[in-house]
């Protein structure tokens, strides 16, 4: 469906993603109703704004699903599929697509499509800056914070000529994603995450695996041999295979040997540069850099640019953001860990004892390893949240009982710095979603840095 003249479509979820998607379609001429179980002003400036368009508005709740009334509902990431409109839709066989799924068929161009559970923004990132670096032309947008239709409309507006669209993309989306296409796909790694959405690991899975269902002969997809899931679940795909891995150089993929990040190429091995050359830190990011590397080398670029980049991309907001060094004390903004296995990567990535600030909205994850780990790496936790208990009936089982509560971010900044020495590291690296207290991730995120550069003199 690419004629949108006249079909009556429903919104469900009318923050950016919702009112993104609104503006799109109410362009191409359709019948729009937003709607959403919040109130008008939780949503934003940007709800304010689409009342000056022909658009029915839906606040504190949803419209009733009858036969006839709708040709398509489209959901933001956000919206559960267990939600009354959305089953009704699907009983009375009304279309239901996610955003990504309705942006993307406006796009023309080659897309690269990056999922799993970990990694999925700083990969996307680098991707886009390496290819930046390559001097091509490219979107990055996705589920790391800019809606596809969003940059669909602003490249038509402006009249840009897109080589590339490098796209983020979550379980949430890929739910309802039925034509999308990516040219190459990368999935990252898979461990338990958004259980309270998908029951079990392997139900998560098939939704992520959703990725390559498109993909053909003419396809790449690129996939970690290190990650015991994805090693053990994901073969015989109609999209070629390419692998990548921290442990050794695969056939036709990207590894590591003897200290340097190494290519095969036609059954030659190539070194593309030193490990030590890859600027973010962390095992975790070593291979996000590797699944880059593969996409980029792919998609054609020079392994001199590819080499440059990864020797100067920052990394990104959010995800393990260094902040400030106050009094001897660094600080790190990790509020993109949303769950145990991000966390347990993020304290790996760090010599110095650690004051943890973590909890949030409990997503269905199990805290045990992370406790284990939390013993031994972390010499303060500071909770806070709707999994506060949870996480603290964790640790204490594993033994440990070095455990502050507050009722606020505030509170959890004050008490990392009254216990601080110098040498110390204070990271906000949640392991679970904001929702309880905040927006989202980077409302939280935000908001920590600036607690933090209210308490002295950065150097």
């Amino acid at each position: 469906m690419l004629n949108f003249e006249d079909k009556r479509v429903l919104v469900i979820g009318m923050a950016r993603s919702g009112q993104a998607v609104t503006r799109w379609l109410i362009r191409l001429g359709a019948r729009v109703t937003g709607a959403d179980i919040k109130e008008e002003q939780e949503l934003g400036e940007g709800l304010t704004e689409l009342k000056g368009l022909p658009v029915k508005l839906i606040t504190g709740g949803y419209p009733d699903l009858k036969q006839g009334l709708f040709d398509l509902v489209v959901i933001s990431p956000g919206v559960p599929p267990t939600i009354p409109p959305v089953q009704a839709a699907a009983r009375l066989g009304v279309p239901i697509w996610s955003e990504l799924e309705l942006a993307t068929r406006f796009v023309h161009e080659p897309i690269i499509a990056v999922t799993g559970t970990n990694g999925k923004t700083t990969t996307t990132a680098l991707i886009g800056y390496i290819f930046q670096q390559a001097g091509r032309q490219v979107v990055v947008a996705g589920n790391i914070g800019l809606p596809v239709i969003q940059e669909v409309e602003r490249a038509k507006d402006q009249g840009i000529a897109v080589d590339d669209w490098v796209l983020e993309v979550s379980s949430f989306q890929l739910e309802h994603c039925f034509d999308f296409h990516p040219h190459i796909s990368v999935l990252l790694n898979l461990t338990p995450d958004h259980l309270d959405r998908h029951t079990t690991l392997d139900e998560y899975g098939r939704v992520k695996a959703r990725i390559f269902q498109n993909q053909g002969p003419e396809d790449f997809a690129v996939l970690n041999l290190d990650d015991p899931w994805v090693a053990a679940n994901i073969h015989g795909l109609s999209a070629r295979e390419c692998w990548f891995s921290t442990r050794q150089v695969p056939a036709a993929g990207v590894g590591v040997a003897d200290g340097n990040i190494v290519y095969d190429s036609h059954r030659v091995r190539k070194i593309l540069c030193p490990v030590q050359d890859v600027r973010i830190p962390g095992q975790h990011n070593l291979e996000n850099a590797l699944a880059a590397v593969t996409v980029a080398l792919l998609a054609g670029a020079a392994p001199e640019a590819i080499a440059a980049a990864l020797s100067s991309f920052p990394g990104v907001p959010h995800r393990l953001e260094p902040v400030a060094v106050i009094g001897g004390v660094k600080y790190v903004n990790d509020s993109k860990g949303t769950n145990p296995e991000s966390v347990l990567k993020a304290l790996d990535s760090y010599q110095e004892p650690i004051i943890l600030i973590a909890g949030g909205r409990p997503k269905g994850s199990d805290f045990t390893e992370l406790a284990k780990r939390i013993k031994s790496r972390v010499k303060a936790l500071i909770l806070l949240g709707q999994a506060a208990p949870q996480i603290e009936q964790a640790v204490r089982a594993a033994g440990y009982a070095a455990i502050w509560n507050e009722k606020d971010l505030d509170g959890c900044v004050n008490t990392a710095a009254r216990l601080a020495v110098p040498g110390d590291l204070v990271l906000l690296s949640p392991a679970c979603a904001s929702w309880d207290m905040f927006r989202d991730y980077e409302q939280r995120g935000d908001l920590f840095k600036k607690l933090v550069l209210g308490l002295g003199s950065p150097i």
